[in-house]
């Protein structure tokens, strides 16, 4: 199995990659079977957007921070690691937003979409899912569509639902809401086109958001899973990730 090795930009992660280095005979990316990557979940997220995302397997060791994505790091016992690691598939989000400049903006999210309120007022947002408006008006400091892999992550501090992995369901959940206040979201199949309409953007302006992406200010925009598409992302058999979004909902 021919692998390639992508570090992160960070002394932690770049001292990681010359220790593997020195070790394993890496190749190319265009030549690999798997790509190693080394760094935290938004390194993980940046590849799997990237050119290789839809062609290659990756196979992440956390030299970040949280690593919820990623596997323990450990010098010895890659090759045999990753030969007998379980795979992760994982499909992204499209969101095409109609932004406040006149512009379609459009782009991927394999954890979540999330708007957020730009300015000192509350948001204004009007929410339909399949053509049917469902809310017809949410104030809150924003709102945020996410995917089982993503429920774990900015959706689970939102105080959303954690999904399991593989589940056919979507997480729409409001972000410090102030009316309707007993609103704690819905869960949707993951089917659903989402549709979120800005009220009065000039005054009360809406950023969104898909993972790290920033996509400008928005007037309207729609989020659905592209079941079409997937990534593959490689876990140690001990370290799975449909485990570890499971043990979250036990933590204290």
């Amino acid at each position: 199995m021919q692998l390639a090795l992508l570090a992160a930009p960070t002394p932690k992660a770049e001292a990681a990659a010359a220790a593997l280095a020195a070790r394993y005979p890496f190749v190319a990316p265009e030549r690999a079977e798997v790509i190693v990557l080394l760094g935290g979940d938004g390194f993980v997220l940046q590849n799997l957007r990237g050119p290789f995302g839809a062609t290659h397997r990756f196979y992440g060791m956390n030299r970040g921070t949280v690593g919820f994505l990623l596997n323990r790091y450990r010098l010895q016992g890659l090759e045999k690691r990753i030969a007998n690691a379980k795979t992760a598939v994982l499909h992204p989000l499209l969101v095409e937003v109609d932004g406040v400049d006149g512009r379609r903006h459009s782009a991927f999210a394999i954890n979540e979409v999330a708007l957020l309120r730009r300015g000192s007022q509350a948001a204004r947002l009007k929410i339909s899912v399949d053509g049917v408006v469902r809310l017809p008006e949410l104030v809150a400091d924003g709102v945020l569509v996410a995917t089982p892999a993503g429920s774990t992550a900015y959706n689970l501090s939102a105080h959303g639902p954690i999904l399991p992995l593989g589940s056919p369901l979507l997480a729409l959940t409001p972000i410090c809401p102030f009316r309707p206040r007993r609103w704690r979201g819905a869960l949707l199949p993951d089917s659903a086109t989402i549709e979120v309409v800005v009220q009065d953007d000039a005054h009360r302006p809406v950023g969104v958001d898909a993972d790290t992406q920033e996509l400008g200010l928005a007037r309207r925009l729609t989020i659905r899973l592209q079941q079409d598409r997937q990534f593959h992302l490689l876990f140690d058999n001990d370290h799975h990730l449909d485990e570890r979004i499971i043990q979250e909902q036990f933590l204290a």
